[in-house]
């Protein structure tokens, strides 16, 4: 999908209080170390490096900002919303003030943000649902919709498939009707455009 294509570096961001003034609706992409965040980041927008992974698992602490452009009834080129990938969390190593600090940037953005309309929760297929997910859950806003990213799906059979999507999809209607689950494979290039329509589902017109 072309919206997310068009997606653009705008800023990084260390703190709350150094967040950009809220303009745009904002869609933000969270999950645990080695879940294959970065991954799903750049097959969504078709760009190999917009996203990067730390290779030591924790290590970054900031919240990348990314631009999501499309056209207007005028044929103009007009920012239609932004994606925000934000730090990796549940790494056992990370020393607890670091956990400390993602709870403080990541929780507190995903709390109290007005402009974001949307997380996706990216996690291991094999391994869905962990206690960090569920704390994270947690700390969203019930006006923000949820979805579920299970990744790595290439690496299940098709039973373990259909009870890891089973498992998130009750998951999610315990939270409500705007909760979602899907299966994600990078290799395969399987889920992207489902993705891109769910997404894109969230933006206004």
């Amino acid at each position: 999908m072309q919206l997310f294509r068009s997606a653009r570096f705008v800023m990084s961001v260390a703190d709350l209080a150094a967040l950009p003034a809220p303009a745009r609706p904002e869609i933000a992409f969270a999950g645990r170390s080695n879940a294959g965040k970065s991954s799903a980041i750049n097959a969504l927008t078709d760009q190999k490096r917009l996203a990067f992974a730390s290779k030591t698992p924790g290590r970054t602490q900031l919240l990348n900002f990314f631009e999501l452009s499309g056209r207007n009834e005028k044929r103009e080129t007009v920012v239609r919303g932004i994606l925000v990938d934000l730090p990796g969390y549940g790494y056992a190593k990370a020393p607890q003030e670091q956990r400390a600090q993602w709870d403080l940037l990541v929780g507190g953005y995903v709390a109290l943000r007005h402009t974001l309309v949307g997380v996706v929760i990216v996690m291991d297929a094999r391994r869905p649902l962990l206690a960090a997910d569920e704390n994270l859950i947690d700390f969203v806003s019930r006006e923000s919709a949820l979805h579920f990213l299970l990744t790595k799906s290439d690496q299940l059979n098709n039973a373990e498939k259909k009870a890891a999507l089973a498992f998130a999809q009750q998951r999610a209607a315990q939270i409500g009707p705007r909760a979602t689950a899907q299966l994600f494979s990078v290799p395969k290039r399987q889920g992207i455009d489902e993705l891109a329509c769910i997404l894109a589902g969230w933006l206004p017109e």
